[in-house]
């Protein structure tokens, strides 16, 4: 999800794997992960190949897989750490949910209308340029497959989102502490949608989710986009 060679995700999410075991009872799209829809915009799953691009632990990927009976579902993530971490929770959920440790790109690449749905909830679709990871989403969507991702809809600052294709450094952590930068791409609603139509796809709409209240809140937009028939 990023080009340092260094994995800059090894420390997240560490400390709640510890003490949460558990396949998560719900699914949220919004960043406050309390409220809002749910696993109903990707539709009826039943028997269904699903993608999560940047799963992280794949805490989103095993609710579907013990909850809405897909006929799989791929939780990808380029981390090391993350990957590690999905497996050592989620494996034993194996093979309705797979757990691969690729960048997003190369692995829609490798995939070709492999795919019924695919998401992303502040994953790859965030951390990856939009340019490359949403033209490979559309390839590896069956027609009339459905992409839903959920991204910022401004910066956690509350700064605005960009108004073209710009992507922002964000401060991160290498696995022994030194300092680093991810990118992360926080687009305005309409670059969003002339992107995904320059991809290919068709029957965009973006909802805007808003921010619970509490410290570091953030608006969510929740983009669906489809594959044509």
């Amino acid at each position: 999800m990023t080009t340092s060679t260094a994995d800059p995700w090894h420390h997240y999410g560490r400390a709640r794997a510890t003490s949460d075991r558990a396949v998560p009872g719900s699914f949220f799209w919004s960043w406050g992960q309390d409220a809002g829809p749910g696993p109903e915009v990707l539709g009826d799953l039943t028997g269904r190949c699903v993608g999560d691009l940047g799963a992280g632990a794949a805490r989103h990927a095993a609710h579907l897989a013990v909850h809405h009976q897909p006929a799989e579902v791929t939780a990808i993530d380029a981390s090391p750490a993350q990957h590690a971490m999905a497996t050592d929770l989620y494996a034993h959920l194996a093979p309705r949910l797979r757990i691969v440790q690729s960048d997003a790109v190369s692995h829609l690449q490798a995939m070709p209308g492999a795919y019924d749905a695919l998401y992303s909830v502040f994953g790859a679709l965030d951390f990856t340029d939009p340019r490359e990871v949403l033209p490979a989403a559309a390839a590896a969507l069956k027609p009339g497959g459905r992409l839903v991702f959920a991204t910022l809809a401004h910066y956690l600052s509350g700064a605005p989102a960009q108004p073209d294709v710009v992507a922002a450094g964000i401060p991160a952590k290498t696995p022994d502490g030194e300092a680093t930068t991810m990118w992360r791409w926080v687009l305005q609603e309409h670059v969003w949608t002339k992107l995904l139509d320059e991809a290919g796809f068709t029957d965009i709409t973006v909802d805007v989710l808003p921010a619970a209240s509490g410290p570091r809140t953030a608006d969510t937009l929740l983009v669906t986009a489809y594959h044509p028939s």
